[in-house]
């Protein structure tokens, strides 16, 4: 069925003359005969393959889309509201398999420029110091 249905979408879809389109769909019928297909079913695949590319060229011409990025059910609510409008309205996940397959950034912050509370070791006498230290990003 597949190949059929290729077949005809090609013949379709190809700019071909009325005689090529009809030599070309004599073509894809006796294809089917030889292999012994119902003739029928690619008869109504031609006619759904017109049917459905007639109306995508009329009905997507002017659409515009809305891309929202799924959050929560507000978000939802939110593109309710385009829903009356001409508009289109698609979601977008956060959690993409680039996110999760990708290894994680390492903070760039060199240990000794970081503010905190350390302890440094003596190793000679086995003292300890604990200190603080803030410091301010430029």
């Amino acid at each position: 069925m597949a190949a059929y249905r290729y077949l005809t979408n090609r013949m379709i879809s190809l700019p071909l003359t009325t005689d090529r389109k009809e030599t070309e769909w004599q073509k894809i019928l006796a294809i089917a005969k030889n292999n012994k297909f119902p003739v029928h079913l690619i008869t109504r695949l031609k006619r759904h393959t017109q049917h459905k590319t007639h109306t995508d060229k009329t009905e997507n011409k002017n659409k515009k889309w809305a891309t929202f990025t799924y959050h929560s059910h507000k978000v939802r609510k939110i593109a309710n509201f385009f829903k009356q409008t001409d508009m289109n309205i698609t979601f977008r996940s956060t959690n993409t398999i680039q996110q999760q397959t990708s290894p994680k950034k390492r903070e760039t912050t060199p240990d000794h420029s970081k503010s905190g509370i350390y302890k440094l070791l003596c190793k000679t006498c086995n003292k300890a110091y604990i200190g603080q230290t803030s410091r301010i990003y430029p």
